[in-house]
């Protein structure tokens, strides 16, 4: 069942379309995550379903009602930011039971359920500690349980985790979506880092000027971007012009298998940096090793070609060229992706 319907929204800043055209739907229980670079209007989307940004077209549902005329604080959704915007004069137990007294909730509920959330965000016993002496993980989940308290029907996040170093993000991100998944909770966030959007979400929506460039599950969007643009944002680099005929593709590298059933013609192609694999010298498109860089479960090589731009490769760690080497490369199949041309 839909729990937040976006048709057609579009927020103009002056002759600029920062949201243009926009149709989005979040079913209950989902977790979509919208990614996108700076300016690609995802945060702004964000503020118009909060109902803090007014729109120039279209229509904000939730539950199926619209909410055009529905104040900020009676749409039932929680907002966390990115700088979590907790009271610093309130304790934890304060800063989380503050939207449940704005409420009219008695202290004796209150109490009860600070104790809760606290507990199921891993800070049972907290409510005394001052906010300053939390470091910033804690601070993160002081301010999702302060917008947990008041059981909102849908729960939105603005780079929740964007302050925190990479370890600690890539740990509460599971944490995240473990939790969600227990309470059964909608959630609508944005970010502009893939791997923290591919762990979270259940659905990912790629932004692009405004517009909506993809959306799909983490494997579809990750296995099978839309576009060029798509797939230079998700950190793929080997992209680049061809032409399809007979089942391969005609490209700077040399000719290419394609997957089966590809329309010929013009088009774009993107090889994994997986799909660049080394072969037997002679047996394959001959490149000079630019660089390698450890990656934990392999290594990532820059390749210079004898033909054509630079390529991403990877490799095992055993064997793995050094820089200098000569290496000839092939292309595996499965890891090529034909992009509609741009």
């Amino acid at each position: 069942m839909t729990l937040l319907e976006l048709e057609g929204v579009s927020v103009r800043f002056g002759e600029r379309a920062v949201v243009d055209a926009v149709d989005l739907a979040v079913a209950e229980h989902e977790i979509v995550c919208v990614l996108g670079p700076s300016g690609s209007g995802k945060s702004t989307l964000l503020r118009v379903v909060a109902g803090l940004q007014p729109v120039a077209d279209g229509r904000v549902l939730l539950g199926g009602a619209d909410q055009a005329a529905v104040l900020v604080h009676r749409r039932g959704v929680g907002l966390m930011f990115q700088d979590h915007q907790l009271f610093p004069h309130r304790d934890v137990g304060g800063n989380v039971a503050f939207g449940l007294r704005m409420r009219g909730a008695s202290k004796q509920s209150s109490e009860a359920r600070v104790t809760e959330l606290l507990e199921l965000v891993g800070l049972p016993g907290a409510q005394g500690r001052a906010v300053a002496s939390l470091s910033g993980g804690e601070q993160q989940r002081v301010a999702l349980a302060r917008a947990l308290a008041p059981s909102p029907r849908l729960l939105m996040l603005d780079e929740p985790l964007g302050q925190l170093d990479r370890g600690l993000r890539e740990r509460l991100v599971v944490e995240l979506r473990g939790l969600f998944s227990r309470l059964g909770t909608t959630v609508l966030a944005v970010t502009h880092d893939q791997g923290e959007a591919f762990a979270l979400a259940d659905r990912v929506v790629v932004m692009r000027d405004g517009r909506i460039a993809q959306a799909g599950t983490p494997l579809e969007v990750w296995q099978r971007p839309a576009s060029e643009f798509v797939a230079r944002f998700l950190g793929f680099e080997n992209v680049v012009p061809a032409v399809v005929s007979g089942g391969v593709a005609a490209t700077p590298w040399g000719k290419v298998a394609v997957p089966a059933g590809t329309v010929e013609g013009d088009c774009r192609v993107l090889i994994r940096p997986a799909g660049v694999v080394v072969v037997p010298e002679g047996g394959g498109l001959g490149c000079e090793v630019v660089s390698r860089t450890f990656r934990g479960t392999h290594v990532a090589l820059l390749l210079r070609p004898e033909v054509g731009p630079g390529l991403e490769a990877e490799c095992g760690l055993e064997g793995a060229p050094a820089v200098g080497d000569r290496v000839a490369v092939g292309f595996a199949p499965a890891e090529v992706v034909v992009l509609p041309g741009e």
